[in-house]
């Protein structure tokens, strides 16, 4: 009996192992095919870097700042200050590599609760039906009346007092769980529908009828299929959030000085266009521009990979 187990054990694992393998294979040849994927993906590994390792790019503090300096307008390859200061006397290329650390890790934070949230209410939904989906379906359609955007600011001005620090990670937990506490419902829906397709196939009604537990059947044979739909949508979600944090942090409700962020930048640096500064306003928004486009064209791309009525 042991042994008929192992080889039922092994053949259910290959069925479901190929075909996943397959279908990542030629999405990511079919990702190398494609200009703009490649570029995107060039683009988001340097964002990347300069949130994990600002060092790699630039020795100086973004919090060194001297007056004597302030107001230096770009001097490129040809003096100390490649971007040149702010009012403050402050590293703008410093402060625009820093400011990458609190967009990132804010939209991947968020990306890594609501897709856990939505996993684990939109599987159990979707699997077992009855009242836990009717629960979870009716909870998801009263949570996204809320307007998304709106919903966030509404919950930061609540608790626009409370601080946790001045670090770069502390002044992302409030936004982060703002923005997480109203997009939870997104992953949970698509995750749930992605559920309902997938155990109706036929490997999964053959495993059932193997005697197949519930554990089994769900995280062995229905998730890693269900997960296709919900990584394509991912890059395109984390530009949505670095855009909403930028939003968030010119209204003053996101990330907050000492911390700096794209977005601060951009609310700093807009009052000095006028001024003849106009570089304080234009340098973080073409990152933070290029930045939410590399994430739409590669989130673009991924989403076609996977998708097999064009494979």
């Amino acid at each position: 009996m042991s042994e008929a187990a192992a080889q039922q054990e092994a053949q259910e694992s290959m069925a479901l192992s190929a075909p996943a393998s397959g279908m990542w294979r030629d999405a990511f040849r079919s990702l190398r095919r494609r200009p703009d994927a490649v570029i995107s993906a060039v683009w988001i590994l340097v964002v990347i870097l300069m949130a994990v390792a600002p060092w790699i790019f630039t020795s100086k503090d973004y919090l060194a700042c001297d007056g004597d300096n302030s107001k230096i307008k770009p001097q490129w390859f040809g003096g100390e200050f490649f971007l040149g200061t702010n009012n403050q006397g402050c590293d703008y290329f410093a402060m625009t590599i820093a400011g990458a650390r609190p967009s990132i890790f804010l939209s991947f934070m968020v990306i890594l609760i609501t897709v856990t949230v939505g996993f684990i209410l939109g599987g159990l939904a979707g699997y077992y039906g009855g009242w836990i989906d009717a629960i979870v379906s009716r909870v998801v359609e009263v949570w996204m009346v809320i307007p998304f955007f709106l919903g966030a600011v509404l919950l930061l001005t609540l608790f626009q007092d409370f601080k946790l620090g001045g670090g770069q990670i502390l002044a992302v937990i409030p936004p982060t769980l703002a923005l997480a506490f109203f997009g939870w419902t997104t992953d949970t829906r698509l995750v749930r529908a992605s559920v309902l397709q997938a155990k109706q196939f036929d490997y999964v009604q053959a495993a059932r009828s193997l005697g197949a537990s519930d554990r089994r059947m769900l995280f062995r044979h229905i998730l890693p299929n269900a997960i296709a739909p919900v990584l394509s949508g991912l890059p395109i979600a984390v530009g949505a959030y670095i855009t909403t944090e930028a939003a968030l942090s010119v209204l003053g409700l996101g990330v907050r000085p000492p911390a700096t962020s794209w977005g601060t930048l951009i609310a700093e640096g807009a009052p000095w266009v006028q001024g003849g500064y106009p570089h304080l306003l234009i340098i973080p928004g073409t990152v933070l521009l290029l930045t939410i486009l590399a994430f739409a064209l590669l989130g673009d791309a991924l989403r076609d990979a996977l998708d097999p009525k064009l494979r």
